[in-house]
């Protein structure tokens, strides 16, 4: 259902389940979460969030399951805990992560999306949020996200009609950053200008946008690191710094 593979200092996570257009069930997002939290800890700079699949993102949740869920409760417990897993642990990666969208992201993959810290967006991407058109609601912390993204108006727009949007209106209203002729390329475009700067640099930026508390120790500490030094030495001596 997923998979993921390493290219020198980036990581790149593989939806792949496209027979059912990539929707995961329970045990997919499980699997996901347990991916996303082994490259939390791996020595990479950046990471790329695609499809192995042509003309799908990801359709979200399965909705194949939804009848077992209706039918026992602790089902839907586990469902909720590991999607949260999964989509929580993207938000939580301490290196930045790139979502190349192209064809349809639907509900839960429009929450794994906004957990990545771009999102750029194919000429085929389209974009819906309609759990209100199934009858259930979108976890909060998602839900959050969405606001967060394109505001309360827009986000109220996208969830209580359930529309579906293309990717120039999600690039206008802020649901995506870039609009691209071919995503995975771009991604991997800017994943390796990422990976080329300071790491811990680019860490301690990514908690600064996050809001993590600590920022003012960090930014002083910064001064005495290694990444300074090689930055200053390569200003210096005109060339690109290279950051162990």
């Amino acid at each position: 259902m997923t998979d993921c593979t390493v290219d020198g200092d980036i990581a790149t996570v593989w939806l792949a389940r496209g027979s059912a257009r990539n929707a995961l069930p329970t045990g997919g997002w499980g699997a996901l979460a347990d991916r996303v939290a082994g490259l939390a800890v791996a020595d990479v700079r950046a990471v790329i969030l695609a499809s192995r699949e042509g003309g799908i993102f990801c359709a979200g949740a399965d909705i194949a399951e939804f009848a077992d869920l209706q039918r026992d409760p602790a089902r839907r417990t586990a469902f909720r805990a590991q999607l949260s897993a999964a989509i929580e642990g993207i938000a939580a990666l301490p290196m930045p992560v790139v979502a190349a969208v192209d064809g349809g992201c639907f509900g839960a993959g429009v929450a794994l999306m906004l957990a990545c810290d771009i999102a750029i967006a194919g000429d085929g991407a389209h974009f819906a949020v309609p759990p209100a058109r199934l009858g259930i609601l979108y976890p909060p912390a998602d839900v959050a996200r969405l606001v967060a993204a394109v505001g309360r108006g827009h986000a109220a727009r996208l969830l209580y009609g359930g529309d579906t949007i293309d990717a120039d209106a999600a690039l206008a209203l802020g649901l995506v950053h870039q609009r691209s002729g071919d995503p995975l390329a771009d991604a991997r475009t800017l994943a390796t200008r990422i990976a080329a700067n300071a790491p811990q640099a680019v860490r301690g930026l990514k908690q600064a946008i996050d809001g993590v508390p600590g920022g003012e120790a960090r930014f002083d500490a910064a001064f005495d690191g290694a990444e300074l030094r090689e930055g200053l030495a390569a200003f210096r001596e005109r060339r690109p710094p290279v950051f162990r």
